[in-house]
Formats: structure tokens, sequence, C-alpha cells
């Protein structure tokens, strides 16, 4: 049930993010990283809802749309890849 939202404006905070998709269930968890550097807003979020139904019913409605003016993007969260460590041999 966790979706991945993109294309945030910077501006974006987890306040926002619950209230945008509290519309459609349950927010159980909004992570919203943050450069390591300067700690801004990455652009991007993991939300993750109630259940299967909130978050499609979220999915549908909301890609796409314009959020403080940029059009996000809204999709069920994937697996992260296996990118391999650095570390040597």
């Amino acid at each position: 049930m966790k979706m991945y939202v993109g294309n945030l404006s910077f501006d974006t905070n987890q306040q926002d993010l619950e209230a945008l998709f509290s519309e459609f269930g349950t927010v159980t968890d909004v992570h919203l990283p943050s450069d390591r550097e300067t700690g801004r807003p990455r652009g991007f979020a993991f939300v993750t809802m109630g259940t299967k139904d909130e978050m499609n019913a979220a999915i549908d409605a909301l890609d796409g749309t314009n959020q403080a003016g940029r059009n996000i993007k809204v999709n069920e969260a994937r697996p992260r890849e296996n990118r391999g460590g650095g570390g040597r041999y």
C-alpha cells in the first residue's frame, strides 16, 4: 500500500502530503527524503495508505494532477533495487 509520489515542489512538507492523501483514506506513513548535504527535500516522497483500495483511489485521482504548480506522478512503489554496495574486495 506504499506509493511513490514524484515531481513534488521543494516546498511540499509532510503535512501537505497527509492532507492531500487523507481525502482517499487513512494515511499510515509519509516519508519525505531530504538531501544529506543541504537538508532540502529531494522532490519525491513515499506515502503509505491503510488499504490497497485506498491506495488505488489516490493513484487514480492524483496521478498527473497539478499540486503547487507541478504535475505530480503517483504510482505504486516498487521494491528497492539492490544497487550493490561500494566497498572493496
